[in-house]
């Protein structure tokens, strides 16, 4: 059980089937402090691992989080890019076996083929991982893009020659890197900004969009106690 789980105010019985974060205030927290960019992913990387915690101990299914996008990595300096795939592979090294052992399945939504080797196959190691008990999906968005997503789910629509009466939502839903799961219920972005920047542009139509000043390395399980108790006190109309 995770040490920061608490006593709850949220209802158990009416939790978001699926979370998802876009973690962004990392570099900022670091420069508040006087620290190099690097301590600021890395501060972001450990609450990620609370924050993981904490959703598979109360009973949330899918949490997906919003690593780097297909705009970010290129965009940044080689010396963070690096930084940020040594963390990505250290990451996944060191928590395969407990993920494995404490029921997180671990999955990527993006292109990762496009990184260096090393940083390849530590991901496809920990993507093979059998989890006898799994208790949450946990989805980590690297080289993602919402736009590009829904461009690569076309074009295998039209490899694949299916006609047009055949094209329905659910099966365009089939064709993204979330298949099988359901649509996010609760978006949060931490760190100030009221924008989506090509998250899930798809799956999120219907979803609640939770907004918060507070950087990610301080949003913690707490925070998000928090979000999920906002979420419950919506009422969800889903279009009607």
């Amino acid at each position: 059980m995770s040490p920061f789980v608490t006593k709850l105010k949220i209802d158990q019985n009416n939790l978001p089937k699926h979370i998802a974060i876009i973690m962004d205030g990392n570099r900022r927290w670091a420069r508040e402090r006087g620290l190099p960019d690097g301590k600021g992913h890395e501060a972001g990387a450990e609450n990620l691992q609370h924050i993981v915690e904490y959703c598979r101990d109360i009973g949330v299914k899918h949490l997906t989080v919003y690593a780097l996008s297909t705009e970010n990595w290129r965009k940044r300096t080689p010396l963070e890019v690096k930084g940020l795939f040594d963390l990505l592979t250290r990451i996944v090294k060191t928590k395969a076996e407990e993920y494995r052992r404490s029921g997180i399945k671990f999955f990527v939504l993006g292109n990762f083929q496009a990184f260096p080797f090393k940083v390849k196959e530590a991901i496809k190691k920990i993507l093979a991982m059998v989890i006898v008990e799994e208790k949450i999906q946990f989805n980590i968005a690297l080289n993602y893009g919402g736009r590009d997503e829904i461009v690569n789910a076309i074009k295998k629509i039209i490899k694949n020659k299916i006609p047009e009466n055949k094209i329905t939502e659910d099966l365009i839903s089939n064709y993204l890197y979330t298949k099988d799961q359901p649509d996010p219920d609760l978006i949060i972005r931490p760190g100030g900004e009221f924008r989506l920047s090509n998250f899930l542009i798809w799956q999120m139509s219907y979803a609640e969009l939770f907004f918060t000043d507070i950087l990610w390395p301080d949003f913690t399980p707490k925070e998000m106690e928090k979000a999920i108790f906002w979420y419950q006190q919506r009422e969800r109309r889903m279009g009607k």
